[in-house]
């Protein structure tokens, strides 16, 4: 496939011969509960697919198991869990010790809802020193806290929240909104969360408050469960290889779109999954860099 590249998206830099893995990073993901592991394989598989170095996937105890056997190149780590085998409050003191060798970090695929996650979710968005994604429940769980103590957390390091529709009504607190305000509304929510706001949907957006882009590639068949947990992880594989929160929200989303496009090309997009958004990240990269080679060739 022939791409035309929008002239603001970012240039992730070739990798020099001399590379390894701890050069690209390490991505760092909380998530996971009993009957959603399926949300935190593929957040971890499209880190790896996305280019991180090395990449970890923090879990329920009794969800290791599962996890560990849906990819067998990341590293599991099992969390304290409560008795319907979500992560517990208590997982903080594991968590932070994962922190201090991690570049990047993501919390929300398949997390579940419990007041303790709701508290852990915000003690992780204040006290976090990396960059960090927040996504699904994560984003569920800031909303739920904001509207009982009327207040958004004040965060410590960059952070990105990728809200649908639903999650970015329910952040701002305002009942269910059109869309034409959602998009006025969008950078109003950077400055509540002091973050890149994702809003995906048709058309996905991306701001920081200053810019603002709007994403030309995705189609209709990535309209399927599972789809905004592969965004999650590639994004946060971008933040591990230096690229900035803005440049990676914006990357991340347009190789997250094009690899629904070329999936769509071959299987149709009543038939798309997830796992196969996934599976077509490497042709999306490959085609990413074939359109930065022709650039830089008609340009010289």
């Amino acid at each position: 496939m022939n791409i035309a590249l929008p002239a603001e998206l970012p240039r992730l830099s070739p990798r020099a011969p001399e590379s390894h893995k701890g050069t690209f990073g390490t991505a760092l993901l909380i998530g996971g509960s009993v009957g959603m592991t399926g949300a935190i394989i593929l957040a971890g598989r499209a880190a790896l697919r996305g280019g991180a170095g090395l990449v970890r996937v923090g879990v329920p105890a009794r969800c290791v198991s599962v996890v560990a056997s849906g990819e067998p190149s990341y590293l599991t780590i099992p969390l304290p869990e409560d008795r319907s085998g979500r992560i517990s409050l208590s997982a903080r003191r594991v968590i932070e010790r994962q922190l201090g060798t991690a570049t990047a970090v993501a919390v929300g695929p398949g997390l579940g809802r419990s007041d303790g996650l709701d508290a852990l979710v915000w003690w992780l968005y204040e006290v976090c020193p990396k960059p960090l994604v927040v996504d699904a429940d994560g984003l569920n769980a800031l909303a739920a806290r904001k509207g009982l103590l009327g207040r958004a957390p004040v965060p410590a390091g960059p952070r990105i929240i990728t809200p649908h529709p639903g999650e970015f009504d329910r952040l701002v607190g305002r009942g269910k909104l059109p869309p034409e305000e959602r998009f006025a509304l969008q950078r109003e929510l950077v400055q509540t969360f002091q973050a890149v706001v994702v809003l995906k949907g048709h058309r996905t957006r991306v701001s920081d408050g200053d810019k603002l882009y709007v994403n030309p590639t995705g189609n209709p068949g990535m309209a399927t469960g599972g789809s905004g947990d592969v965004l999650t992880g590639l994004i946060v594989a971008l933040l591990c290889q230096g690229l900035q929160p803005f440049e990676s929200a914006v990357l991340g989303v347009f190789l997250h779109g094009l690899s629904g496009d070329l999936a769509a090309e071959e299987l149709g997009q009543e038939s798309l999954t997830a796992s196969d958004l996934v599976d077509y990240l490497p042709r999306a990269f490959r085609a990413y860099r074939q359109a930065l080679a022709s650039q830089e060739k008609g340009g010289s």
